[in-house]
């Protein structure tokens, strides 16, 4: 059986994994990786939260997640089958950014993340991801082409269908939301290169991000923990300037840029305001 670390490092290397769930139930774990997509065709009883709502499902049914909306999955019947396809946005779209998969139907939010699955529906998706396992597994050569255009026809046959309606709007509106703030935010750390730097940076980004308005969600946070959206952010930051300055080598400039921060005179202002000392003197 292969180990949760061996997925992990496949789907850096490669932006793309796809398992039989009931082979490996560890293996599920890593769609919470804030960079893969999800599709996943399960047989069973759960309960999927998803951002502000939750769905309950029985039968089949195939399951859209997006990295950039919290999300979490409680399985209720003891049987529990069907199959995981993870990948990366520049693993389906390399070198076309002109349209985002956060914009599909399928994946944005307020979207379409479930869909029920008939029984002639189930066979046949179920042959597409025996085929991309079946070329993952290959060596052939253009086998990143064609497991792409098996995701695209899963897109494709998946937009024909009429989307799950069991489910159920959070009573506590503001609690939700900032149950899914935290969880986003905490999803954008750690930064582990600085080439790959902080993309979500202001409450505006977050509002944005949840398609609510930056007073609403503020409003949302605010009464919920009795402080605003830009001190949890600010707050965040700060501790991964931290972290970061003690177990790296990286040098200022450098973090500056990895956490959003435009110059570095900026950086050493905002960490000096936070902690009281300049960056230099954080480090180990």
């Amino acid at each position: 059986m292969r180990s949760l670390s061996t997925y992990n490092n496949e789907l850096k290397l490669k932006g793309f994994n796809v398992f039989q769930i009931e082979e490996d139930g560890n293996a599920t774990r890593v769609y919470s990786r804030k960079e893969f997509y999800k599709i996943c065709l399960t047989t069973g009883k759960s309960k999927i939260h998803y951002a502000d709502r939750t769905f309950e499902a029985e039968g089949t049914i195939l399951f859209f997640g997006n990295p950039h909306i919290p999300y979490s999955w409680e399985t209720l019947s003891s049987t529990y089958v069907g199959y995981t396809c993870l990948f990366s946005e520049d693993f389906l779209l390399p070198g076309n950014r002109s349209e985002s998969l956060q914009q599909s139907p399928l994946f944005k939010l307020g979207g379409t993340p479930i869909l029920d699955i008939s029984t002639e529906q189930r066979d046949f998706l179920n042959g597409i991801f025996q085929r991309m396992i079946s070329e993952q597994q290959s060596d052939y050569e253009f086998k990143d082409d064609l497991i792409r255009n098996y995701i695209n026809l899963i897109l494709h046959e998946s937009l024909k269908l009429k989307p799950s309606e069991k489910y159920n709007q959070n009573k506590n509106a503001a609690e939700r939301l900032t149950s899914v703030f935290m969880e986003l935010l905490e999803r954008q750390f750690p930064i582990e290169s600085p080439e790959r730097p902080l993309q979500l940076k202001s409450p505006k980004d977050y509002a944005q991000q949840l398609s609510v308005h930056t007073n609403y969600l503020n409003r949302a946070v605010k009464q919920v923990t009795g402080k605003p959206t830009s001190a949890h952010i600010s707050d965040r930051i700060t501790h991964e300037a931290k972290s970061i300055l003690q177990h790296t080598n990286w040098n200022i400039a450098e973090i500056a840029y990895a956490l959003g921060f435009e110059y570095p005179t900026y950086f050493n202002h905002f960490i000096k305001k936070q902690t009281g000392t300049a960056p230099s003197f954080l480090r180990a």
